[in-house]
């Protein structure tokens, strides 16, 4: 029976189905307010950055290969963000902990945050189930999400490869 049920789970998240009803539901519309635990001992809520452009990056895991590549393209990239009057922000499942170490080693200028719940990854809809050496596993889908600085949604991208990605959100913000 559980195989059955893992079988039909995985069904559902490849057609994307789930993904599909999300990115209907919240494209174009404001995006419903949040709080997340964050580095630089805080908490993040989503309301109190009403008035600035966000870009919400989901990644995978900390310390990571395209993670490290991904973020460190943010990082480099920031100033030039800033000038934009937009704020980055990394989001994965990974500790405070965890990502306190990432960003220290890496010199990140924006905070992490922690979704080790899954609560704003599942609002987003970027939990996926993928292939990890034959195995089916449950994991974030790389996603970048930018939020007008109404609050409003107003451009995604879902199954992010790194290489020339940070330069195409950033183009998309100076165009705001």
């Amino acid at each position: 029976m559980e195989i059955v049920f893992n079988e039909l789970v995985a069904a559902f998240f490849q057609d994307g189905s789930r993904e599909k009803a999300t990115r209907r539901r919240m494209l174009g519309k404001p995006v419903p307010d949040f709080s997340l635990p964050s580095t630089g001992d805080g908490t993040f809520q989503l309301s109190e950055h009403r008035g600035s452009i966000l870009v919400l990056y989901f990644y995978p895991k900390d310390n990571t290969p395209g993670c490290t590549t991904e973020g460190a393209q943010f990082r480099d990239s920031h100033k030039d963000f800033r000038k934009a009057g937009c704020e980055i922000i990394g989001i994965s499942r990974d500790s405070v902990r965890s990502h306190e170490n990432f960003k220290a080693k890496l010199g990140f200028p924006f905070e992490l945050l922690s979704d080790a719940e899954e609560a704003v990854c599942t609002q987003f809809g970027v939990m996926k189930l993928k292939n990890m050496y034959g195995k089916k596993v449950r994991g974030i889908e790389r996603s970048t999400f930018v939020v007008d600085d109404k609050g409003v949604l107003v451009r995604e991208w879902r199954g992010v490869k790194v290489p020339g990605h940070v330069e195409e959100v950033l183009s998309f913000v100076k165009a705001l």
